[in-house]
């Protein structure tokens, strides 16, 4: 696809402005530094160092095995965002242009919505967990200790929160670049960081290290649904946990200059990367029950426990770096596309930005007091499980139906004999395969019977929007071919 063919002569303006526009590949300057750095800000943030660290002590398995399903669940998503990322690159589209190939011209606002949705809510806890290291930062610089409260946070807290709501705000209003460059700064340093506090660790522990760790890759062997449950269990969690980002990859590989390119990305940042990061989180925690006789899974309780004052400031600084980075990434960069999606002609990427934040500042402000307590994440896991079907859908249309052929100038026309116009800008059969799968995804989080696939629900959700999609998309071009 050369730069010329990405040319857009017929504008719809309910559909069409210049950030939903295709990138040329003249103007892209992400490699796979960039991808991989991607990945790495996502496992190394505050709660990706959490869910990796309790991986290895939640489910009684060997911790080779722990491991290995890590690993597997890096190359599941690798395969994942390989297939997602893959027709932006080629012609330069973010995540709600490309739903319009499947969805239809308007169908696409739908997904767009639900994923605006479910990424400012957690943009707004993101905001709130990357202020506790800043918090953490202050804290140990002034020596405070404690304070009165308002609304579940202190003074401090409040000041920390703030102060990241508006960094995040000031970073994103200068760019796509500078996001890309704040990523290639924070994905390296949090290495060295953890590393450093590995082998601070390791030093302080001394020959109790080992044995510590002998005993978690022992295993216990009481998860209630067997050693292949648990297996099962570890991989689908850590799936799970990058859903997010699977779906709305072409938001980041749009700006990639090859697929070459993206694909060693990819590689490198996830089964790699999360199998690297996941071993010092092994050892970190090991070396916890040493030093203080309880497993720590949350760094910065960790580091508040070391005693080095400039580990401290220096790990602060970094998690919240890289909590921040990954922020951007799957929270804040998506809704502000799928918001200009809603409406080219009024909203762009830097207004749809600024609803985001605004709508995240309430949301985090009340996490600790209000919103964690009332079980709203029943609520934002029912809109994820949504999504699964969509990416199902998506790629079954794109691989199989569409047969990797599109014509990017159709997906910006609201002509009712365009290509993705179908009915009324919607596409009936896309939306009966959506609903059919979205019965078993949304299930998922609400029936209890389904409790035991909590963790990969989100992939069977895909693949069987994928299936009935396949089936009734195939159907439809047979019934056309006969009466033809």
């Amino acid at each position: 696809m050369t730069d010329s063919q990405l040319e857009i002569k017929s504008r719809e303006p309910r559909l069409y402005n210049r950030d939903l526009a295709p990138i040329p590949r003249s103007q892209r300057r992400w490699g796979w530094f960039e991808i991989f750095n991607v990945w790495s800000n996502d496992i190394q943030s505050l709660f990706g160092y959490t869910l990796a660290a309790s991986l290895f002590l939640g489910y009684g398995l060997n911790g080779w095995a722990v491991m290995a399903a890590i690993v597997l669940a890096g190359v599941v998503v690798m395969v994942l965002v390989n297939w997602s990322g893959a027709p932006s690159v080629r012609y330069g589209i973010p995540f709600p242009v490309m739903a319009r190939i499947s969805m239809g011209v308007f169908g696409a606002n739908f997904p767009a919505l639900v994923r605006a949705v479910v990424a400012i809510f957690w943009y707004g806890v993101q905001t709130y967990f990357a202020s506790t290291a800043v918090a953490l930062l202050i804290n140990s610089l002034l020596g405070i200790e404690g304070g009165a409260q308002w609304l579940g946070m202190t003074a401090v807290g409040w000041l920390s929160f703030l102060l990241v709501w508006v960094f995040q705000i000031l970073l994103f209003w200068r760019g796509i670049e500078r996001i890309r460059q704040f990523l290639n700064w924070a994905g390296p340093l949090v290495y060295v960081v953890m590393i450093v506090l590995t082998a601070v660790i390791w030093y302080q522990a001394g020959d109790e290290l080992l044995p510590a760790i002998g005993t978690i890759f022992s295993g216990t062997g009481d998860y209630a649904g067997g050693s292949i449950g648990a297996f099962m269990a570890v991989m689908g969690t850590m799936i799970a946990y990058f859903a997010a980002v699977v779906i709305n990859y072409g938001d980041f590989s749009r700006f990639v200059r090859s697929e070459r390119e993206m694909k060693i990305g990819n590689f490198l940042g996830l089964p790699l990367n999360v199998a690297f990061f996941s071993l010092i989180a092994l050892i970190v925690t090991a070396g916890t029950v040493v030093l203080f006789g309880e497993r720590l899974t949350n760094p910065t309780d960790i580091i508040a426990r070391v005693d080095s004052l400039p580990l401290t400031l220096i790990a602060a600084l970094t998690f919240f770096a890289a909590t921040v980075g990954i922020n951007m990434v799957a929270n804040f960069v998506p809704p502000a596309y799928d918001l200009a999606n809603l409406m080219p002609s009024r909203i762009d990427f830097r207004v749809g930005g600024l609803i985001t934040a605004v709508l995240a500042l309430f949301i985090g402000g009340l996490w600790v007091s209000l919103i964690s307590q009332i079980g709203i994440a029943g609520f934002v896991n029912t809109l994820g499980a949504v999504l699964a079907p969509v990416y199902g859908v998506m790629m079954a249309d794109f691989y199989l139906i569409k047969r990797q052929r599109i014509d990017i100038e159709q997906l910006f026309t609201a002509d009712p004999q365009g290509a993705y116009y179908y009915r009324g800008g919607w596409n009936v059969h896309a939306l009966g395969a959506f609903a059919v799968a979205a019965v078993f995804s949304v299930a998922s989080v609400w029936w209890s019977a389904l409790d035991a696939l909590a963790g990969y629900a989100w992939l069977l959700g895909a693949l069987l929007g994928a299936v009935f999609y396949y089936l009734l998309a195939r159907r439809a071009t047979d019934s056309l071919a006969v009466s033809r």
